[in-house]
């Protein structure tokens, strides 16, 4: 399904016809494609016939299931048969370990730590069962879907991009089947057929039970046209012993107060060609997306996403909050804040795009871009908005 944004460029307010695929965060209905083994009656995904070590409850309550990092339900998918897991990538990016000092009064946001033993990965369980958190796939494409997006786009060859994403949590009615992002995204391909990967913020009452901003990795299959999150489908391998999907982030910026910050990276190992997450203050490995995967970003992207999105069947009558839930030109520690915008190169070098980017909306009487900048940490936006509470 196509979204058109209007974009206005630096010089000039003007219309450009953009397509948008948020498809690996798509909200469905019907469930196919994945081993029956792994769910219930109920279609959920439960948890696979393996040893669990420990069992963590949070604060909060969400509780993970701390299992062999080489049993994840990932590692089933046949594409991954043999797959030997890659516990850190085999080198990262130039620059990465430069950290810009924070302009105003920015905090980097830490996940509470999950404390699962040396050698397996933490499994979050859906706070309303016990079950792993799952969407159910119908896959790309879904007519009965409505998408509003706020952002910077990019359209060129990259390897890797990254971004500071301020953290709050925007109002989403928790009875709806809406959702409201926060979102680095990079894709590949042509016409229906693209993959696309993607890591942020999210708030999605559907998915997760309830209405708490979460960290979330998605996927899209461009050729099966199948769209994925967290564990919902079987690919992404989680490496990280303490840092879960789907984790909640207990620390939110307020309204003309302390301000928080998440920093995310994607990034192609040049070596093994799988695309890396890294999370954090401490740029951590998170996991990555095997490169058998896919079929058309395997090599590179073509196109870069940062910024807001809301995405649902009833956004189009009942739009929810974006960002801070206010327009971007009320600035700094009242509008939503992405920095650090840049993409990596094939020379494995993080840089500022010069040129083939825009920014700006689907709809600006609902949610607004503004103070766009550029200084030598990258480029930098304020987004979001009300919504229908206009």
């Amino acid at each position: 399904m196509k979204l058109t944004i209007q974009f206005f460029t630096m010089r000039e307010k003007q219309t450009i016809r953009v397509t948008l695929f948020l498809s690996f965060l798509v909200l469905v209905t019907k469930g196919k494609g994945i081993r029956k083994k792994y769910y219930g009656e109920d279609n959920t995904l439960v948890l696979p016939y393996q040893q669990v070590y420990k069992t963590i409850q949070m604060k909060g309550g969400d509780v993970y299931d701390c299992i062999d990092v080489n049993a994840q339900p990932s590692l089933s998918d046949p594409r991954l048969k043999d797959h030997k897991i890659q516990m850190q990538p085999s080198s990262f990016p130039v620059g990465l370990d430069i950290d810009p000092l924070l302009s105003h009064s920015e905090l980097q946001v830490q996940p509470s730590t999950i404390d699962c033993p040396v050698g397996t990965v933490p499994i979050l369980r859906n706070n309303r069962n016990f079950t792993m958190a799952a969407h159910n796939i119908e896959g790309v494409g879904s007519t009965d879907l409505q998408r509003e997006a706020a952002g910077i786009q990019y359209h060129g060859d990259v390897y890797g991009a990254r971004a500071s994403l301020n953290v709050y949590e925007p109002k989403v009615n928790k009875d709806s089947k809406d959702l409201s992002a926060t979102w680095l995204q990079i894709k590949n391909g042509g016409g229906e057929h693209r993959d696309g990967i993607g890591v942020g913020l999210e708030v999605n009452p559907s998915f997760s039970g309830d209405t708490f901003v979460r960290f979330h990795i998605g996927w899209a299959d461009g050729l099966y046209k199948k769209s994925c999150i967290d564990h919902s489908c079987r690919g992404f391998v989680l490496v990280n012993h303490g840092w879960g999907l789907g984790t909640r982030l207990k620390l939110v910026s307020v309204y003309d107060g302390p301000q928080w910050e998440l920093k995310v990276n994607i990034f192609k190992d040049p070596i093994t060609k799988n695309w890396w997450v890294l999370c954090g203050k401490m740029n951590s490995p998170i996991g990555y997306w095997p490169s058998a995967l896919f079929t058309f970003i395997n090599h590179k992207g073509d196109y870069v996403f940062w910024g807001g999105f809301v995405q649902g069947p009833t956004v189009s009558s009942n739009a929810p909050q974006m960002g801070s839930g206010h327009f971007a030109s009320e600035g700094f520690g009242k509008a939503a804040h992405i920095r650090n915008i840049q993409i990596l190169n094939e020379n494995n070098s993080y840089i500022t795009p010069e040129e083939n980017f825009d920014y700006g909306t689907t709809n600006s009487t609902l949610y607004t871009v503004d103070k766009f900048h550029v200084d030598t940490a990258g480029m930098s936006i304020y987004y979001g908005g009300p919504g229908s509470a206009v």
